[in-house]
Protein backbone atom coordinates (compact mmCIF):
# COMPACT_ATOMS: atom_id res chain seq x y z
CA UNK A 1 0.00 0.00 0.00
CA UNK A 2 1.59 3.49 -0.88
CA UNK A 3 -1.55 5.54 0.52
CA UNK A 4 -0.69 8.14 2.65
CA UNK A 5 -2.23 7.68 6.34
CA UNK A 6 -5.31 9.36 6.73
CA UNK A 7 -5.79 12.14 9.26
CA UNK A 8 -7.35 10.99 12.16
CA UNK A 9 -8.52 11.56 16.02
CA UNK A 10 -7.62 8.89 19.10
CA UNK A 11 -10.78 8.29 21.17
CA UNK A 12 -9.54 7.88 24.50
CA UNK A 13 -10.83 4.70 26.26
CA UNK A 14 -10.79 2.63 22.81
CA UNK A 15 -7.45 1.05 21.36
CA UNK A 16 -7.16 -1.22 18.14
CA UNK A 17 -4.64 -3.73 16.77
CA UNK A 18 -4.03 -5.19 13.48
CA UNK A 19 -2.39 -8.54 12.99
CA UNK A 20 -1.62 -11.07 9.95
CA UNK A 21 -3.66 -14.06 10.07
CA UNK A 22 -2.99 -15.20 6.19
CA UNK A 23 -7.21 -15.49 5.91
CA UNK A 24 -7.31 -14.75 2.35
CA UNK A 25 -4.51 -12.54 1.74
CA UNK A 26 -0.55 -13.34 2.11
CA UNK A 27 1.48 -10.42 3.35
CA UNK A 28 -0.78 -8.00 5.28
CA UNK A 29 -3.01 -7.67 7.82
CA UNK A 30 -6.80 -9.41 7.72
CA UNK A 31 -7.44 -9.56 11.31
CA UNK A 32 -8.42 -6.48 13.59
CA UNK A 33 -9.06 -6.43 17.62
CA UNK A 34 -11.18 -3.42 18.93
CA UNK A 35 -10.73 -2.79 22.70
CA UNK A 36 -13.22 -1.12 24.66
CA UNK A 37 -12.44 0.16 28.56
CA UNK A 38 -14.20 -0.95 31.38
CA UNK A 39 -17.78 0.34 31.52
CA UNK A 40 -17.88 1.13 27.93
CA UNK A 41 -21.39 0.97 25.80
CA UNK A 42 -21.79 -0.31 22.57
CA UNK A 43 -24.91 0.16 20.07
CA UNK A 44 -24.72 -1.80 16.83
CA UNK A 45 -27.34 -2.26 13.62
CA UNK A 46 -26.91 -4.88 10.88
CA UNK A 47 -28.07 -6.52 7.89
CA UNK A 48 -31.68 -7.41 7.42
CA UNK A 49 -30.34 -9.93 4.53
CA UNK A 50 -32.02 -13.27 5.62
CA UNK A 51 -29.17 -15.17 5.22
CA UNK A 52 -27.16 -13.05 7.53
CA UNK A 53 -23.66 -13.61 8.69
CA UNK A 54 -22.95 -16.07 11.09
CA UNK A 55 -20.83 -13.35 13.00
CA UNK A 56 -24.03 -11.09 12.67
CA UNK A 57 -26.05 -14.06 14.38
CA UNK A 58 -23.27 -13.96 17.16
CA UNK A 59 -23.01 -10.19 17.57
CA UNK A 60 -26.69 -9.83 17.83
CA UNK A 61 -26.78 -12.58 20.98
CA UNK A 62 -23.98 -11.00 22.30
CA UNK A 63 -25.46 -7.98 22.56
CA UNK A 64 -28.20 -8.89 24.31
CA UNK A 65 -26.21 -10.51 27.32
CA UNK A 66 -23.89 -7.94 28.45
CA UNK A 67 -22.18 -4.60 27.37
CA UNK A 68 -18.89 -6.06 24.94
CA UNK A 69 -14.94 -5.09 25.96
CA UNK A 70 -13.76 -6.63 22.60
CA UNK A 71 -14.50 -6.66 18.95
CA UNK A 72 -12.85 -9.28 16.67
CA UNK A 73 -13.35 -8.34 12.63
CA UNK A 74 -11.63 -10.44 10.09
CA UNK A 75 -11.48 -9.93 6.21
CA UNK A 76 -10.68 -12.29 3.32
CA UNK A 77 -13.74 -14.68 4.57
CA UNK A 78 -17.53 -13.99 5.23
CA UNK A 79 -18.01 -16.74 7.72
CA UNK A 80 -21.55 -16.42 5.65
CA UNK A 81 -23.99 -19.49 3.95
CA UNK A 82 -22.39 -22.38 5.52
CA UNK A 83 -24.93 -22.68 8.12
CA UNK A 84 -24.35 -24.16 12.20
CA UNK A 85 -20.67 -24.43 10.88
CA UNK A 86 -20.43 -20.80 10.58
CA UNK A 87 -21.83 -20.26 13.60
CA UNK A 88 -19.52 -22.89 15.77
CA UNK A 89 -16.48 -20.51 13.87
CA UNK A 90 -17.91 -17.10 14.99
CA UNK A 91 -17.86 -18.55 18.61
CA UNK A 92 -14.62 -20.60 18.62
CA UNK A 93 -13.00 -17.01 17.24
CA UNK A 94 -15.07 -15.24 20.28
CA UNK A 95 -13.40 -18.54 22.37
CA UNK A 96 -9.93 -17.92 21.24
CA UNK A 97 -9.58 -14.28 22.18
CA UNK A 98 -11.54 -14.61 25.46
CA UNK A 99 -9.00 -17.52 26.87
CA UNK A 100 -6.18 -14.83 25.75
CA UNK A 101 -7.66 -11.80 27.61
CA UNK A 102 -9.62 -13.63 30.29
CA UNK A 103 -13.64 -12.70 29.71
CA UNK A 104 -16.27 -14.08 28.90
CA UNK A 105 -16.90 -15.25 25.81
CA UNK A 106 -19.94 -12.81 25.25
CA UNK A 107 -18.33 -10.00 25.65
CA UNK A 108 -16.69 -10.59 22.56
CA UNK A 109 -18.48 -9.13 19.42
CA UNK A 110 -17.37 -11.10 16.24
CA UNK A 111 -17.73 -9.47 12.40
CA UNK A 112 -16.53 -10.87 9.26
CA UNK A 113 -15.87 -9.77 6.02
CA UNK A 114 -15.31 -11.01 2.30
CA UNK A 115 -16.20 -14.59 0.12
CA UNK A 116 -19.21 -15.75 1.29
CA UNK A 117 -19.71 -19.61 1.63
CA UNK A 118 -16.01 -20.67 2.48
CA UNK A 119 -14.89 -22.23 5.98
CA UNK A 120 -13.45 -19.59 7.90
CA UNK A 121 -10.32 -20.47 8.95
CA UNK A 122 -10.43 -20.43 13.53
CA UNK A 123 -6.92 -21.88 13.70
CA UNK A 124 -5.31 -18.76 11.95
CA UNK A 125 -7.64 -16.29 13.41
CA UNK A 126 -6.57 -18.12 17.00
CA UNK A 127 -2.42 -17.76 15.80
CA UNK A 128 -2.86 -14.52 14.97
CA UNK A 129 -4.73 -13.00 18.26
CA UNK A 130 -2.23 -12.74 20.19
CA UNK A 131 -0.12 -10.39 17.47
CA UNK A 132 -3.11 -8.11 17.46
CA UNK A 133 -3.39 -8.14 21.07
CA UNK A 134 0.48 -7.02 21.22
CA UNK A 135 -0.16 -3.88 18.46
CA UNK A 136 -3.46 -2.70 20.96
CA UNK A 137 -3.16 1.14 20.80
CA UNK A 138 -5.03 4.18 20.48
CA UNK A 139 -3.42 4.96 17.46
CA UNK A 140 -3.93 1.93 16.09
CA UNK A 141 -6.83 2.84 13.59
CA UNK A 142 -4.57 3.17 10.56
CA UNK A 143 -3.97 -0.33 10.54
CA UNK A 144 -7.03 -1.87 11.39
CA UNK A 145 -9.09 0.30 8.76
CA UNK A 146 -6.43 -1.28 6.31
CA UNK A 147 -7.09 -4.47 7.57
CA UNK A 148 -10.58 -4.70 7.12
CA UNK A 149 -10.05 -3.91 3.18
CA UNK A 150 -11.22 -6.25 0.58
CA UNK A 151 -11.58 -4.83 -2.76
CA UNK A 152 -11.55 -1.03 -1.16
CA UNK A 153 -8.77 0.50 -2.92
CA UNK A 154 -8.16 3.27 -0.28
CA UNK A 155 -8.63 3.13 4.19
CA UNK A 156 -12.14 5.25 5.20
CA UNK A 157 -11.26 7.08 8.26
CA UNK A 158 -13.19 9.85 9.84
CA UNK A 159 -12.76 12.30 12.72
CA UNK A 160 -14.68 15.33 14.12
CA UNK A 161 -14.38 16.72 17.82
CA UNK A 162 -17.08 19.52 19.55
CA UNK A 163 -16.63 20.85 22.34
CA UNK A 164 -18.99 20.91 25.72
CA UNK A 165 -18.44 22.81 28.85
CA UNK A 166 -14.98 23.57 28.31
CA UNK A 167 -13.91 19.42 27.37
CA UNK A 168 -13.38 18.13 23.54
CA UNK A 169 -15.06 15.26 22.56
CA UNK A 170 -13.58 12.89 20.07
CA UNK A 171 -15.70 10.70 17.73
CA UNK A 172 -13.76 8.66 15.11
CA UNK A 173 -15.07 6.12 12.56
CA UNK A 174 -13.54 4.13 10.10
CA UNK A 175 -15.49 1.83 7.34
CA UNK A 176 -15.01 -0.66 4.73
CA UNK A 177 -16.90 -1.04 1.83
CA UNK A 178 -16.95 -0.67 -2.09
CA UNK A 179 -18.98 -3.17 -3.79
CA UNK A 180 -21.91 -4.87 -2.65
CA UNK A 181 -23.40 -1.92 -1.42
CA UNK A 182 -27.00 -1.32 -0.91
CA UNK A 183 -26.79 -0.84 2.69
CA UNK A 184 -30.63 -1.80 4.83
CA UNK A 185 -29.14 -0.52 8.16
CA UNK A 186 -25.49 0.72 7.75
CA UNK A 187 -22.79 -0.32 5.50
CA UNK A 188 -20.32 -3.02 4.75
CA UNK A 189 -18.62 -2.77 8.17
CA UNK A 190 -18.16 0.19 9.86
CA UNK A 191 -17.00 1.19 13.48
CA UNK A 192 -17.48 4.69 14.63
CA UNK A 193 -16.03 5.38 18.43
CA UNK A 194 -16.55 8.17 21.06
CA UNK A 195 -14.91 9.03 24.43
CA UNK A 196 -18.87 10.32 25.57
CA UNK A 197 -20.44 8.32 28.43
CA UNK A 198 -24.03 7.86 26.84
CA UNK A 199 -26.86 5.65 28.46
CA UNK A 200 -27.23 2.33 26.17
CA UNK A 201 -30.58 3.46 24.85
CA UNK A 202 -29.47 7.11 23.55
CA UNK A 203 -26.64 5.45 21.85
CA UNK A 204 -28.34 3.25 20.21
CA UNK A 205 -30.46 5.75 19.09
CA UNK A 206 -28.19 8.31 18.02
CA UNK A 207 -26.56 5.64 15.85
CA UNK A 208 -30.22 5.05 13.95
CA UNK A 209 -30.24 8.83 13.55
CA UNK A 210 -27.00 8.82 12.14
CA UNK A 211 -27.11 5.94 9.81
CA UNK A 212 -30.72 6.87 8.10
CA UNK A 213 -29.05 10.11 6.04
CA UNK A 214 -25.68 8.12 5.74
CA UNK A 215 -25.12 4.29 5.52
CA UNK A 216 -28.87 4.00 4.55
CA UNK A 217 -28.46 6.46 1.64
CA UNK A 218 -25.97 5.36 -0.66
CA UNK A 219 -25.72 2.52 -3.50
CA UNK A 220 -23.25 1.34 -5.70
CA UNK A 221 -24.64 -1.94 -6.79
CA UNK A 222 -28.45 -2.77 -5.27
CA UNK A 223 -26.56 -5.44 -3.67
CA UNK A 224 -26.94 -5.79 0.34
CA UNK A 225 -24.30 -7.88 1.86
CA UNK A 226 -24.77 -10.66 4.42
CA UNK A 227 -22.66 -8.86 6.88
CA UNK A 228 -23.10 -5.62 6.65
CA UNK A 229 -22.78 -4.25 10.74
CA UNK A 230 -21.89 -0.45 12.38
CA UNK A 231 -21.29 -0.37 15.41
CA UNK A 232 -21.19 2.78 17.84
CA UNK A 233 -18.96 2.27 21.02
CA UNK A 234 -18.69 4.75 23.61
CA UNK A 235 -15.76 4.35 26.21
CA UNK A 236 -17.14 6.47 29.05
CA UNK A 237 -13.94 8.13 30.06
CA UNK A 238 -14.52 12.14 29.04
CA UNK A 239 -14.77 14.38 31.46
CA UNK A 240 -18.13 15.36 30.19
CA UNK A 241 -21.05 14.58 31.92
CA UNK A 242 -22.74 11.48 30.73
CA UNK A 243 -25.61 11.77 27.98
CA UNK A 244 -28.85 10.79 29.62
CA UNK A 245 -31.16 13.22 28.24
CA UNK A 246 -32.30 12.90 24.73
CA UNK A 247 -33.55 16.50 24.86
CA UNK A 248 -29.82 18.05 26.49
CA UNK A 249 -27.40 19.72 24.05
CA UNK A 250 -24.47 17.55 24.63
CA UNK A 251 -26.92 15.04 23.15
CA UNK A 252 -27.68 17.08 20.12
CA UNK A 253 -24.11 17.86 19.86
CA UNK A 254 -22.62 14.23 20.03
CA UNK A 255 -25.51 13.04 16.99
CA UNK A 256 -24.73 16.00 14.74
CA UNK A 257 -20.78 15.05 15.03
CA UNK A 258 -21.66 11.24 14.88
CA UNK A 259 -24.05 12.03 11.88
CA UNK A 260 -21.07 13.72 9.93
CA UNK A 261 -18.13 11.17 10.72
CA UNK A 262 -20.96 8.35 9.65
CA UNK A 263 -21.94 11.07 6.52
CA UNK A 264 -18.32 11.58 5.24
CA UNK A 265 -17.40 7.62 5.94
CA UNK A 266 -20.63 6.66 3.45
CA UNK A 267 -19.12 9.24 0.97
CA UNK A 268 -16.05 8.02 1.12
CA UNK A 269 -17.70 4.28 0.19
CA UNK A 270 -19.46 5.22 -2.76
CA UNK A 271 -16.42 7.66 -4.22
CA UNK A 272 -14.87 4.02 -3.62
CA UNK A 273 -17.07 1.71 -5.51
CA UNK A 274 -15.27 -0.31 -7.48
CA UNK A 275 -14.00 0.75 -10.89
CA UNK A 276 -16.39 3.94 -10.00
CA UNK A 277 -15.15 7.11 -11.79
CA UNK A 278 -18.20 9.51 -10.66
CA UNK A 279 -20.40 10.37 -7.40
CA UNK A 280 -23.17 11.03 -8.18
CA UNK A 281 -26.13 12.37 -5.86
CA UNK A 282 -29.86 12.00 -6.76
CA UNK A 283 -32.36 14.50 -5.14
CA UNK A 284 -36.24 13.05 -5.39
CA UNK A 285 -38.51 16.44 -4.49
CA UNK A 286 -41.78 17.06 -4.42
CA UNK A 287 -42.91 13.63 -3.68
CA UNK A 288 -45.81 12.39 -2.07
CA UNK A 289 -44.65 9.84 0.19
CA UNK A 290 -41.13 9.52 1.56
CA UNK A 291 -41.48 5.81 -0.01
CA UNK A 292 -42.16 7.21 -3.48
CA UNK A 293 -39.19 9.48 -3.25
CA UNK A 294 -36.93 6.93 -2.48
CA UNK A 295 -38.56 4.40 -5.01
CA UNK A 296 -37.58 6.99 -7.43
CA UNK A 297 -34.13 7.33 -6.63
CA UNK A 298 -33.09 4.04 -6.54
CA UNK A 299 -34.75 3.11 -9.23
CA UNK A 300 -32.38 5.70 -11.43
CA UNK A 301 -29.36 4.22 -9.21
CA UNK A 302 -29.73 1.13 -10.15
CA UNK A 303 -30.56 1.43 -13.66
CA UNK A 304 -27.59 -0.65 -15.42
CA UNK A 305 -28.36 2.00 -18.59
CA UNK A 306 -28.28 4.92 -15.99
CA UNK A 307 -24.99 3.69 -14.56
CA UNK A 308 -23.30 3.47 -18.04
CA UNK A 309 -24.49 6.51 -19.32
CA UNK A 310 -23.06 7.99 -16.13
CA UNK A 311 -19.51 6.35 -17.04
CA UNK A 312 -19.56 7.71 -20.44
CA UNK A 313 -20.33 10.94 -19.33
CA UNK A 314 -22.97 10.29 -21.75
CA UNK A 315 -26.04 12.88 -21.81
CA UNK A 316 -28.43 10.08 -22.61
CA UNK A 317 -31.41 11.88 -20.46
CA UNK A 318 -33.97 9.51 -22.24
CA UNK A 319 -32.45 6.89 -19.51
CA UNK A 320 -33.45 8.91 -16.11
CA UNK A 321 -36.64 9.25 -17.77
CA UNK A 322 -37.01 5.88 -18.69
CA UNK A 323 -36.23 5.10 -15.12
CA UNK A 324 -38.06 7.86 -13.58
CA UNK A 325 -41.68 6.53 -15.43
CA UNK A 326 -41.39 2.59 -14.27
CA UNK A 327 -40.19 3.43 -10.90
CA UNK A 328 -43.84 2.34 -10.00
CA UNK A 329 -45.31 6.06 -8.86
CA UNK A 330 -49.11 5.21 -8.85
CA UNK A 331 -50.54 8.23 -11.17
CA UNK A 332 -47.36 10.19 -11.46
CA UNK A 333 -48.24 13.10 -13.81
CA UNK A 334 -45.33 13.23 -16.02
CA UNK A 335 -46.14 16.72 -17.27
CA UNK A 336 -45.75 18.09 -13.95
CA UNK A 337 -42.01 16.01 -13.96
CA UNK A 338 -39.27 18.11 -14.24
CA UNK A 339 -35.46 16.55 -14.25
CA UNK A 340 -32.23 18.23 -13.88
CA UNK A 341 -28.35 17.64 -14.46
CA UNK A 342 -27.15 20.24 -11.91
CA UNK A 343 -28.42 23.46 -12.93
CA UNK A 344 -29.44 21.94 -16.63
CA UNK A 345 -33.21 21.05 -16.69
CA UNK A 346 -33.47 18.23 -19.22
CA UNK A 347 -37.16 17.23 -18.86
CA UNK A 348 -40.12 19.51 -18.39
CA UNK A 349 -43.53 19.32 -20.09
CA UNK A 350 -43.66 15.55 -20.45
CA UNK A 351 -40.64 15.85 -22.65
CA UNK A 352 -37.33 17.07 -23.57
CA UNK A 353 -36.79 20.65 -21.96
CA UNK A 354 -37.45 22.83 -25.22
CA UNK A 355 -34.07 25.24 -23.52
CA UNK A 356 -32.29 21.98 -23.16
CA UNK A 357 -28.99 21.59 -25.19
CA UNK A 358 -26.62 18.18 -25.53
CA UNK A 359 -24.30 20.54 -24.99
CA UNK A 360 -25.10 21.86 -21.80
CA UNK A 361 -26.13 18.25 -20.48
CA UNK A 362 -22.67 16.95 -21.48
CA UNK A 363 -20.88 19.36 -19.51
CA UNK A 364 -22.24 18.79 -16.19
CA UNK A 365 -21.77 14.70 -17.25
CA UNK A 366 -18.19 15.40 -17.95
CA UNK A 367 -17.47 16.65 -13.83
CA UNK A 368 -16.77 13.76 -11.56
CA UNK A 369 -19.60 14.81 -9.13
CA UNK A 370 -22.41 16.43 -9.83
CA UNK A 371 -26.59 15.80 -9.18
CA UNK A 372 -29.66 14.22 -10.63
CA UNK A 373 -32.45 16.39 -9.86
CA UNK A 374 -36.33 14.66 -10.21
CA UNK A 375 -38.79 17.16 -8.64
CA UNK A 376 -42.52 15.07 -9.09
CA UNK A 377 -44.87 17.62 -8.50
CA UNK A 378 -46.94 15.74 -6.02
CA UNK A 379 -46.52 16.62 -2.65
CA UNK A 380 -43.08 18.15 -0.55
CA UNK A 381 -41.30 14.95 0.78
CA UNK A 382 -37.86 14.77 -0.61
CA UNK A 383 -35.22 12.03 -0.46
CA UNK A 384 -31.29 11.91 -1.10
CA UNK A 385 -28.71 9.14 -2.24
CA UNK A 386 -25.21 9.22 -3.28
CA UNK A 387 -24.63 6.34 -6.19
CA UNK A 388 -21.55 6.22 -8.43
CA UNK A 389 -21.19 4.94 -12.31
CA UNK A 390 -20.66 1.59 -13.77
CA UNK A 391 -17.26 1.03 -15.78
CA UNK A 392 -15.10 -2.08 -16.94
CA UNK A 393 -13.36 -2.23 -14.18
CA UNK A 394 -16.32 -3.11 -11.84
CA UNK A 395 -17.40 -5.85 -13.80
CA UNK A 396 -13.79 -7.34 -13.75
CA UNK A 397 -13.23 -6.59 -9.85
CA UNK A 398 -16.08 -8.85 -9.50
CA UNK A 399 -15.46 -11.35 -12.06
CA UNK A 400 -11.93 -11.94 -10.61
CA UNK A 401 -12.89 -11.67 -7.00
CA UNK A 402 -12.22 -15.22 -5.52
CA UNK A 403 -9.60 -15.17 -7.89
Amino acid sequence: MNNPEPEFLPVPGIRLGAAAAGIKYADRDDLVVIELAEGANCAAVFTRNAFCAAPVVVAREHLRTVAPRYLLINSGNANAGIGDDGLRAARESCRALAATRGCAIDQILPFSTGVIGETLPVNRIAVAVPEALTALNDRGWPAAARAIMTTDTVPKLCSRQFEYQGQQVTVTGMAKGSGMIRPDMATMLAYVATDARVEPTLLQACLEQAVAPSFNSITVDGDTSTNDACVLMASGVSPCPPVTDRESELFRNLCATVQAVCMELARAIVKDGEGATKLVEIRVDQAATLEEARRVAYTIAHSPLVKTALFASDPNWGRILAAVGRAGVEGLAVERVEIWLDGVCIVRDGGRAADYTEAAGQSVMEQDTFTIRVTLGRGDLSTRILTCDLSYDYVRVNAEYRS
